[in-house]
């Protein structure tokens, strides 16, 4: 009973997103464009996101790490006799 209330209340979560198109609140007016703009952005526009603001992942970013000299913490694992 308790899933089917919380799958419900999922479902209607997921129902009230807006459908149409983006504009400026009543009594507002739209953003300034900024002084380099030669023409003000679309909403769509504004929505994009930076290509700095999302980096590239880099998986490995120190390359292959040195070999260790004499460490006392190395130890095999312990044998199970």
């Amino acid at each position: 009973m308790r899933r089917s209330a919380a799958f419900a209340a999922l479902l209607l979560l997921a129902a009230c997103g807006k459908q149409g198109a983006l504009e400026p609140r009543a009594g507002r007016a739209a953003p300034q464009r900024a002084a380099t703009q030669v023409r003000a952005a679309t909403p769509q526009e504004m929505l994009k996101i930076d290509p700095q603001a999302v980096p590239q992942r880099v998986d490995d970013n120190q390359g292959a790490l040195p070999e260790r000299g004499n460490d006392p913490f190395n130890l095999p694992p312990p044998r199970e006799d």
